[in-house]
């Protein structure tokens, strides 16, 4: 019988109130799915034309109580907080009216983005790998089990007790049934899997030292230092 030549390492995050752990299989991500966020971002008008995705590896988490290291190769590590979707059951296909049926729960999430080499790629119209998916780019609250509609409240960040981010999950674009209806029509979801939903307006910079706190009411709060 064929064993590995190392232990594989399996990213996992903590179940509110549980002793078990969630066992991470994949990270998407959904860009620019707020208003405001958009127009920020230089986009000239709304739509709703179907989100875009990107991912994360899951290695890329960060679980509640740990320092998160500033990245190398960046002059300008940006903020981000998200509500976060635990998927707990697999599905391909399925219509927004089925898609929650897949959620297992919710946790608050940051994404941590090197603006300056994503502002580089988009100019030459090139992956963001490196500026979305680098080691530690992912923050994360413990998940919180979940049943019936998806949260609907509000969504904010602050760095060192100043509020940066506040806005509400209400206001999303696409909404959490379809975010999920979205993605599996592109993946088959699978117990595992991690949705970020994107992030309001009011996106900026981090530097080391700073103290980060976010919170999606109803959700959790999370909370780490940038070292």
């Amino acid at each position: 019988m064929s064993a590995y030549l190392f232990e594989p390492a399996v990213a996992a995050v903590p179940v509110e109130g549980e002793a078990a752990l969630f066992p991470v299989r994949r990270v998407l991500c959904v860009g620019r799915n707020y208003a405001a966020h958009r127009r920020e971002m230089g986009a000239a008008e709304d739509d709703r034309d179907p989100p875009f995705f990107f991912a994360k590896p899951a290695d890329a988490l960060v679980p509640p109580g740990r320092d998160v290291a500033y990245p190398p190769a960046t002059a300008n590590l940006h903020h981000e907080i998200e509500l976060v979707v635990a998927i707990g059951k697999s599905g391909v296909g399925i219509a927004p009216d089925a898609a929650l049926d897949l959620v297992f729960g919710y946790a608050v999430g940051v994404d941590l983005t090197r603006r300056d080499i994503q502002a580089e790629a988009k100019k030459k119209a090139q992956p963001w790998e490196a500026a979305k998916a680098f080691d530690q780019s992912a923050p994360i609250s413990a998940i919180r089990r979940w049943s019936g509609p998806a949260p609907q409240g509000a969504i904010r960040l602050s760095v060192n007790g100043e509020v940066r981010q506040d806005g509400s999950v209400a206001d999303m674009i696409w909404n959490i049934a379809e975010i999920v209806a979205e993605a599996s029509k592109l993946w088959r979801l699978e117990p595992g899997d991690l949705i970020f939903t994107g992030t309001p307006e009011g996106v900026g910079p981090l530097i080391r030292g700073d103290q980060v706190d976010g919170e999606v009411e109803g959700v959790g709060r999370l909370s780490f230092r940038m070292a």
